[in-house]
């Protein structure tokens, strides 16, 4: 598929697009390496008054590459495949099912997470802004920073501004760890590793990274082979290279002592019991199963181990590959009846024992995606942006036409469950036929941030000073939660 897309004009322009975003990525970033630390704002940091938290941890479960929600939590007019059909007909090819709340369907395929439905707070209205060109990239950067790039130092993110401003809930575990996504050998991997980082505030920050959960363990234990004194030594080593290495020349002595600091906590990591969370082996087999429809299901099992045993941030991620998992441009229908079935039953599965073990009304769970997607409408009515349909028709002549194609800014779902939230609550609406525009209490990006920095206990006006520059939690400082979703 990667083959195809280089190889028209209209593929060339993409590509064009994606070169200017990433030489202003790497040029920030590099900035950033030589930058000061970022400093508490000091004639706001006494003034702001820092919210009773309703969440101590954060599960943010990452449907990378544009989930529909027309065919997932935003059913509208069901249209079956029939060759010949009108593609304007297709509005939603799955059948709105019930769920565990009165007033609340979902699409066919996600039976399981119907049934947790009770314990959610679903929002139909979230939105994006017109970025102009689409793309994936530019958008999940925006998601994850709350900041639309390119931006002239490298923006933190989510789970970089929680690790900093709160710090793990225990000392030992990360406050921040990325599950599921590889930042090597996939397409756009500069442009995920621009916002998959600590940003300005640093590697110490930054995400660990778990790209295969089942190879997680593997992460947190010293080579085989390597005894207690010898891996002390290395440790030893390792830091007086950081220290006095050629690479410290080029950073400055802010991001040095960071860079040691994260060292440090790897290495107590590597020798704690607690070191055992990464080990989904560890689980009954019978867990496992529950859990297992694959790497995503594996990331859950993962996510909710490393929850229990102290972590903060944890992002799972059906993972981000140009054209494939949500990145629909063609058999749409096909793959997202394959996605319901990775995602319906970890989802379920991880609130189900969240609640069980007593962590779910102290962890905020979140479905989300960049944005939701159209079988007509690219962008918004009115938008410049290109069409990128891979397969343009104005009929259905077999199945590979059936599903939705194209990015849709409009109006997006996105569901929250535990953290304080509301329990079986719906939030929004968007238009019941096409364009399915937000039409009842919107959300932008930066209100939802601030709606998730409130629940874990952080005003969207937090900021700290970047090179003489305010920089804030939410865009600007300007967030406001939206207090109708708390219980």
């Amino acid at each position: 598929m990667i083959q195809d897309w280089t190889q028209d004009s209209a593929s060339m322009e993409r590509q064009r697009h994606r070169r200017d975003f990433l030489k202003s990525l790497a040029a920030a970033s590099a900035a950033t390496l030589a930058a000061p630390t970022a400093r508490a704002l000091a004639a706001e940091h006494d003034l702001i008054e820092q919210p009773e938290p309703t969440a101590d941890h954060c599960i943010l479960l990452w449907m990378a590459g544009g989930m529909a929600a027309p065919e997932t939590f935003d059913p509208k007019t069901y249209a079956p495949f029939e060759k010949g059909m009108p593609v304007d007909r297709m509005v939603s090819t799955f059948p709105a099912i019930d769920t565990a709340v009165d007033d609340i369907k979902i699409c066919e395929g996600l039976e399981n997470i119907a049934g947790v439905m009770d314990r959610a707070t679903l929002i139909r209205s979230a939105v994006q802004p017109d970025l102009g060109h689409i793309l994936h990239s530019r958008h999940q950067y925006h998601w994850h920073t709350g900041y639309v790039p390119p931006q002239t130092v490298a923006a933190p993110h989510l789970g970089a501004w929680m690790a900093k401003v709160l710090g793990p809930v225990d000392p030992v575990m990360p406050a921040f760890v990325n599950i599921g996504q590889r930042l090597e050998g996939v397409g756009e991997k500069e442009e995920l590793k621009a916002f998959t980082t600590g940003g300005f505030f640093g590697s110490e920050f930054g995400p660990m990274n778990l790209p295969f959960p089942e190879q997680a363990a593997a992460a947190v234990a010293p080579p085989q082979g390597m005894n207690r004194r010898r891996f002390a030594e290395r440790q030893q080593l390792f830091q007086q290279l950081l220290s006095n290495g050629p690479a410290s020349e080029n950073i400055s002595d802010d991001h040095r002592e960071s860079m040691l600091r994260s060292l440090d906590r790897a290495y107590r990591l590597l020798s704690s019991s607690k070191s055992q969370a990464f080990d989904i082996h560890a689980e009954p087999k019978d867990s496992v199963e529950r859990y297992d429809t694959g790497r995503f299901g594996r990331g859950c099992l993962l996510a909710r181990r490393l929850v229990e045993a102290g972590c903060r941030f944890v992002e799972v991620t059906t993972e981000y590959v140009p054209f494939l998992h949500w990145d629909t441009h063609k058999d749409g229908h096909a793959t997202v009846d394959r996605l319901h079935q990775e995602i319906d039953r970890p989802i379920a599965t991880l609130i189900q024992d969240l609640e069980s073990k007593g962590f779910l009304d102290r962890t905020l769970v979140i479905v989300a995606s960049e944005f939701s997607r159209d079988a007509i409408v690219e962008g918004v009515p009115g938008s410049t942006a290109r069409d990128q349909a891979t397969v343009k028709t104005e009929s259905v002549t077999e199945p590979q036409h059936y599903g939705l194609h194209r990015h849709f800014t409009g109006g997006t779902s996105v569901v929250m469950f535990g953290g304080g939230m509301k329990k079986g609550f719906l939030y929004g609406a968007t238009a019941p036929e096409r364009p399915l525009l937000a039409i009842k209490n919107p959300v932008t990006v930066t209100d939802l941030h601030a709606t998730i920095m409130r629940a874990m206990g952080i005003s969207p006006r937090t900021g700290f000073d970047v090179e003489g520059r305010p920089f804030y939690v939410t865009r600007d400082g300007v967030g406001k939660p939206v207090m109708e979703l708390f219980a």
